[in-house]
């Protein structure tokens, strides 16, 4: 597992395995976000499967599967939602950590600097500069 910080209660990384609950349970995480579509990976890496490994390691989960090319504002409101409603670390994750990067970016919008949220992205090896103008529209209608 390769959870990449963004912020002091923020990581992102790509696809977990069921074993990895465990391990993020006793590093403080509470909260675990799947980005990944069930589309995408066998039944074993499905979200059910690691839900189930989530809440029996007493980790949150949440399903918020986003596909790239149609990635829509209820997945950054849901994504927003679910960072809001815990206390604890979250860790999102998806097939490299992209697509989760670029969801914590748009929920951060209009609550930190662009450029902060441009540079903690970058920081964790996500490209994110070509996403300025979408951080910054979300920002302003953020108000």
């Amino acid at each position: 597992m390769d959870a990449r910080p963004l912020s002091d209660t923020h990581s992102v990384a790509g696809q977990l395995e069921a074993e990895d609950m465990a391990v993020l349970a006793g590093t403080g995480v509470s909260l675990v976000i799947c980005n990944r579509p069930d589309s995408e990976v066998p039944p074993s890496h499905q979200a059910a499967t690691l839900q189930k490994a989530a809440e029996a390691a007493g980790l949150g989960f949440v399903y918020n599967p986003v596909n790239g090319a149609a990635m829509t504002m209820d997945n950054v409101e849901e994504q927003a939602e679910a960072i809001d409603s815990t206390e604890g670390a979250v860790v999102a994750y998806c097939a490299s950590g992209m697509r989760s990067a670029v969801m914590w970016a748009f929920a951060m919008a209009g609550r930190l600097p662009t450029e902060e949220i441009i540079g903690a992205c970058e920081d964790a090896g996500y490209q994110m500069a070509g996403m300025r103008a979408q951080i910054d529209a979300l920002a302003a209608q953020a108000g």
